[in-house]
């Protein structure tokens, strides 16, 4: 019964030691879905958007003609 009881304590310290470790970036709310669901940070918009612009050409071939 006495080991029941210390490795309680042991398992106890061990979970206080994380969450102090782990200051105010621990997050216990549970899982999230939707908005709150954030698992990388976002790209710079700087960084997309060349990439987007080198995939649409400036003007179609077309009107080009005309």
């Amino acid at each position: 019964m006495w080991k029941i009881i210390v490795a309680f304590i042991v398992f106890a310290a061990l979970a206080m030691f994380v969450i102090m470790k782990g200051g105010d970036q621990l997050d216990m709310g549970g899982e999230k879905h939707g908005a709150d669901a954030v698992h990388a940070p976002e790209a710079p918009a700087s960084a997309a958007a060349p990439a987007a612009s080198a995939a649409v050409p400036a003007e179609p071939a077309a009107s080009a003609a005309k």
